[in-house]
């Protein structure tokens, strides 16, 4: 059985149901597909690096799911890519790796997560700088370079 995850952001104009019914909607229809669904990450509203659409965030969906072949995930994208709702999605299939580190991640083994009491560490635990020592100066000698006469634009042009 393969894996594959697919991402897509969800245009934050729309209300909170209807970014779920969104994501609902494609859930719905990788079961009825055949997929076995492995974990699904709402990841919320979130900043995106650049503007689609003139928007600046929008809902992060990551969907993880099993098929026995990919024969209907060209069918998928295209749902996704026809969906005014999605401004961009990405499906991936994954390897032996990329199956391990998502397993990892959702056990806590990866991405610890910072408490405020690791914000605050205390000021003994922060390793003090090591002296700086300054090498003794070194002495270059002088060389002489010979001085080499340039002609002028007028003296090159008297010349012609």
């Amino acid at each position: 059985m393969k894996q594959y995850e697919v991402t897509f952001v969800v245009d934050p104009v729309l209300s909170v149901d209807e970014v779920k019914s969104t994501a609902q909607t494609y859930i719905d229809w990788l079961q009825q597909n055949g997929c076995k669904l492995v974990h699904v990450d709402e990841m919320g509203l979130r900043q995106l690096a650049y503007q689609i659409n003139r928007r600046s965030s929008g809902f992060y969906y990551c969907i993880e799911f099993q098929s026995e072949n990919g024969d209907f995930i060209t069918k998928f994208e295209l749902a996704l890519q026809r969906d005014e709702r999605v401004m961009r999605y990405l499906t991936i299939s994954l390897d032996k790796f990329g199956i391990k580190y998502n397993q990892d991640k959702r056990d806590g083994k990866i991405g610890k997560k910072v408490t405020k009491k690791d914000k605050a560490a205390p000021i003994a635990a922060i390793p003090t700088p090591t002296p700086v020592v300054e090498a003794p100066p070194v002495e270059v000698p002088h060389v002489e370079v010979p001085k080499v006469e340039v002609p002028t634009a007028t003296e090159v042009t008297e010349e012609n």
